[in-house]
């Protein structure tokens, strides 16, 4: 079979070639298909709902923690039998795909996707939203549907966008698409946001390439399952280019403040430019894509300030400092740490990890594994596959995963987990440790969490992590940090770890919406002294006094266990485009959020955050913020962030003339 070489031709999936590969060709192409969603894709491309077998069906309890779904190697040959005969006759019938099915059928097929038979899920709902987000029936739903120049040809509307991001570029681009003029302020000097700043070894999404990619922009030969730091920046310039929007960002342009005025209802946005000097900038709107972890947090210990060596921070990691043959102390065991520190163990003298909190990792054996060309193949020549994936992966990482981690109240919280669900999947994450350490029981001991899964943020593992703690030339430290020393790091035990080099994996300012940056509404209320460290937006993405002012990956729109940013985004965009639809409309010149509609919301997003396992537990995280609130997760379904953002409730807002 030929299979097309990743990222040679167009961005984004063109047509679908018919398949021509011979009976043992499919049959060794399916032999590393993704299995759960094959038989519901073959549904959906033949009409053949007979297909869906019963007893082929995924486990649901099991599907999010086991390969495959938890299918048994039985039910694996019966799949890929049953797929192998149904390909053969889909190319001897001339490739032809069946009409897309009815809703009932639509419906039927993401039923027995999920198996809901087994836990009582009702689909219903989300037949709308998938069928959008999948784009099963036809392209991009989620663009706009109207046009300045239709709707308001003789009203300008200037826009301000803060940040080449992810959610930066893809707001460029609904805009563009409306025909509402735009500039993009990006204080580095390429597109990318996080994907372009940080270049730390081993970086790398720990969401599948298929999640965590525009709806409307998806490939089929992704090289990676999880792609590295410099695919994503490549993806992410690719679409920049694409979207034709790269000639309206000014590279190398920090925003300083934005100001509204309250008798020119317009927002002054004050920028410096590469040179140094400043400029002031005119906008009826404001978004800000700076996103939530863009500040690296710096950990306050003593002594810093001391060390001799070389330390830096991973989101800034110092290219120039070789780390062959060095002593590296690495601070932290968080996601960062845990995908650098198996890196360069593998060239350091000696590696020595501060770690305060244990993290929970779950299993996933083809983290670092390339794509298969027999998968490649399927995605490139079975229509729809690509897309049930997509589904699949949306489903199991998203609203199915959400009962793992909600509390229950009757539950034994002494057991270090909050409901039974919560339970198992502690004791599946705890067994998968157990294994890898299973030489090593006084490591084990030691990286064993306390915590409730879900509470702090879940980490990938491949078994590189267990096998880097178990070199000879790595030393787990668990003791308290005391201070830092001109050569080393102090434990609170007295002990003091030599090192050459001292690397940060101490996360971000998740919490400092906004920060440095200053913001100003109405009355010339700050918006900094208004949140009081405490962010909050309604529904992420508005607040009270501040007109025309929007926030993408705003507060609490993180997700924990629950999806891709990337769907936030596309759901907060489409809100946004809303709110400028109904300034052209009706004529009014600005909107802002009522501060009981906004204050309603916060207080049912705490309530609701209570009531999850990141909410209930004590445990130190980047979830909370210096007052124990936290500031950053959505506890709700992805469905109802979907629904509430399809459109704005002008009855939420209050409007001016």
């Amino acid at each position: 079979m030929t299979i097309s070489q990743p990222w040679t031709t167009s961005p984004f999936i063109g047509e679908i070639p018919p398949v021509t590969a011979t009976d043992d060709e499919i049959a060794d192409a399916l032999e590393h298909a993704a299995l759960p969603p094959l038989l519901p894709a073959l549904a959906y491309l033949t009409g053949d709902l007979s297909l869906l077998r019963p007893d082929l069906q995924i486990d649901p309890l099991l599907a999010s923690a086991l390969p495959q779904g938890g299918l048994s190697e039985d039910q694996q040959r019966a799949v890929r039998a049953l797929a192998l005969a149904t390909l053969i006759r889909f190319r001897d019938g001339g490739s032809t795909p069946a009409p897309p099915p009815a809703d009932e059928d639509l419906l039927r097929i993401m039923q027995y996707t999920v198996n809901s038979a087994a836990t009582g899920e009702d689909m219903a709902p989300y037949l709308p939203l998938l069928v959008e987000e999948l784009g099963v029936r036809s392209g991009d739903r989620r663009a706009p549907d109207w046009h300045r120049d239709r709707l308001a040809p003789d009203r300008t509307l200037e826009v301000v966008i803060i940040g080449a991001g992810m959610s930066g570029l893809l707001a460029a681009h609904r805009l563009q698409q409306a025909g509402i003029p735009f500039v993009i302020v990006e204080k580095d000097d390429d597109v990318g946001g996080t994907w372009l700043e940080n270049t730390y070894p081993g970086c790398r999404v720990d969401n599948p390439n298929h999640n965590y990619s525009y709806s409307f922009a998806q490939r089929h030969d992704w090289p990676l399952h999880f792609s590295t730091q410099d695919v994503l920046l490549d993806y992410f310039r690719q679409c920049t280019d694409a979207f034709g929007v790269r000639e309206r960002i000014r590279f190398g342009t920090e925003v300083l403040a934005a100001s509204w005025s309250d008798e020119t209802c317009r927002w002054t946005v004050q920028v410096r430019r590469p040179d140094g000097t400043e400029e002031t900038l005119g906008a009826d709107v404001v978004i800000s894509a700076v996103g939530q972890l863009n500040r690296p947090l710096h950990p306050d210990i003593e002594g810093l300030d001391r060390f001799a060596g070389p330390a830096f921070h991973s989101a800034r990691w110092d290219h120039d400092v070789d780390l062959t043959g060095k002593r590296v102390a690495v601070i932290g065991t968080g996601a960062s740490a845990v995908q650098f520190a198996p890196e360069i163990a593998e060239r350091a003298d000696h590696l020595t990890v501060f770690q305060r909190t244990p993290p929970w990792l779950i299993p996933t054996p083809d983290y670092h594994e390339p794509v298969h060309p027999g998968l490649r193949w399927l995605y490139e020549h079975v229509p729809a596959y690509s897309e049930w994936n997509r589904f699949w992966i949306f489903w199991r990482m998203g609203d199915g995963a959400l009962a793992g981690v909600h509390v229950d109240p009757a539950w034994n919280a002494e057991t270090g987990s909050v409901s039974i669900e919560n339970e198992m999947v502690k004791l599946l994450l705890t067994e998968y440790l157990r294994a890898e350490l299973a030489d090593r029981p006084d490591l084990f001991e030691r990286v064993l969490p306390t915590y409730p899964p879900g509470a702090k943020r879940l980490l990938r593992d491949n078994g590189v992590w267990p096998a880097m703690l178990k070199r000879d030339d790595v030393t787990l430290v668990t003791d308290a940090i005391s201070h830092v020393t001109e050569t080393g790091v102090v434990t609170a035990d007295g002990t003091e770890h030599q090192a050459d080099v001292v690397v940060f994996g101490t996360g971000f300012q998740a919490s400092a919406f906004l920060t440095p940056m200053t913001v100003t509404g109405v009355g010339g209320v700050d918006l900094h002294e208004r949140w009081g460290g405490d962010a909050t937006a309604y529904l992420g993405i508005t607040v009270p006094d501040f007109p025309n002012f929007f926030c993408l990956y705003g507060p609490n729109t993180n997700i924990v266990i629950n999806g891709s940013i990337i769907y936030f985004s596309e759901c907060g965009v489409r809100y946004i485009l809303g709110c400028l639809r109904v300034l052209l409309r009706t004529g009014h010149r600005a909107m802002a959020v009522r501060h009981d509609v906004h204050d309603a919301f916060a207080a049912a997003v705490d309530d609701a955050n209570r009531l999850m396992s990141w909410g209930a537990s004590d445990v130190n995280s980047w979830y909370k913020n210096a007052n124990g609130r936290v500031t950053q997760n959505w506890p709700f379904t992805l469905l109802e962030y979907w629904q509430r953002t399809l459109a704005p409730d002008l009855g939420d807002f209050e409007l001016v003339d």
